[in-house]
């Protein structure tokens, strides 16, 4: 089975400071109450065929009684899976999400007969960096852009119907990627169904129907949390197919202020980052402080001066560390 970029890394934690984290400040995930999960959480809905992805975060919002809720990664109403909603001050995560590589599996109708060797054949040829237009019907400017298939896998196939799935980069269409196909094998092709089964670090293991999500809370109020616990995530989550890097805890409360992340407040941090990949900046007990860029690579960590990231999104709370001088 293929893998998305982030799923093949081979990563390792290289240790630049030793350093442990004070149990005085910060709160662990897996500490925080369920109030501050939903501030601040990640639900993977199971959409269904039918309502619109704006929809979805509608109902979300409206079962959990929070103010704010927000999708990742638009899915036409009529193609189903994995849709994260993210929830209350927990919502600009999404846009790590929204670049990230996403799975689909696709029933493909081909118009005519074709032998099963000419149609692995252009499959393969579909797989790397292609050229694409977007539909007539679409969110973005309709002009030729280049996007990546990581993989393309026949699942199975019966007489016109094509069942695969497939691995690419955010923003590719899987209809059009339907119709290339078609007119590469010279018969005509189409879409019938879609399903996503990954997006970002969050796969169909992760997902929920709305109306798991309702009972989960309904049990919650009379006591039990154990269900909701597993349906809503801590917002680190959504930084899970993030390169990562550490903080000391005496460099946190500037990062919560906008500061850039100079080198000696860098603990530890995994080993394959390049110059502009983008990061995750987590505290010493794991809470998620920022998202940002890498402007050293992993190499380049090592070193004594300089800033290792820029800043782009704090997501931690000024005062949840102690101010250093």
């Amino acid at each position: 089975m293929g893998h998305l970029p982030f799923e093949r890394r081979d990563v390792k934690v290289i240790e630049r400071v030793r350093a442990q984290a004070s149990e005085r400040f910060g709160t662990p995930p897996e500490r925080r109450t369920m109030a501050q999960l939903l501030d601040r959480g990640i639900v993977v809905i199971d959409k269904p065929s039918g309502p619109t992805s704006h929809q979805v975060s509608a109902y979300v919002r409206q079962i959990l009684g929070v103010p704010r809720a927000g999708h990742s990664g638009t899915l036409d109403p009529a193609v189903t899976g994995v849709l994260p909603v993210a929830l209350g001050n927990g919502t600009r995560i999404v846009q790590a999400l929204l670049t990230a590589g996403k799975e689909y599996v696709c029933l493909m109708h081909l118009h005519a007969d074709v032998p099963d060797d000419a149609l692995a054949a252009v499959l393969t040829k579909f797989t790397g960096k292609i050229k694409q237009l977007p539909p007539i019907k679409s969110a973005v400017k309709r002009q030729w852009r280049y996007r990546k298939v990581y993989y393309i896998e026949l699942i199975e196939r019966q007489g016109r119907e094509v069942l695969f799935r497939v691995g690419c980069q955010a923003g590719t269409y899987i209809r059009k990627l339907c119709s290339d196909i078609g007119d590469a094998l010279g018969c005509g092709a189409h879409m019938a169904q879609l399903r996503r089964t990954k997006a970002a670090g969050f796969t169909e293991a992760h997902a929920v129907t709305l109306q798991d999500l309702a009972d989960a809370l309904y049990y919650a109020k009379k006591g039990d949390e154990a269900r909701l616990r597993r349906i809503v995530l801590p917002i680190e989550t959504g930084a899970a197919h993030l390169h990562k890097v550490w903080a000391l805890d005496s460099a946190v409360e500037a990062l919560c202020h906008g500061v850039q992340l100079k080198l000696p407040g860098v603990a530890r941090f995994e080993s394959d980052i390049q110059a502009e990949d983008p990061v995750a900046v987590f505290s010493l007990r794991g809470e998620l402080v920022l998202v940002g860029k890498s402007l050293m690579t992993s190499k380049e960590m090592l070193g004594e001066r300089g800033v290792a990231v820029k800043s782009e999104q704090v997501f931690m709370q000024p005062g949840t560390y102690p101010r250093t001088n």
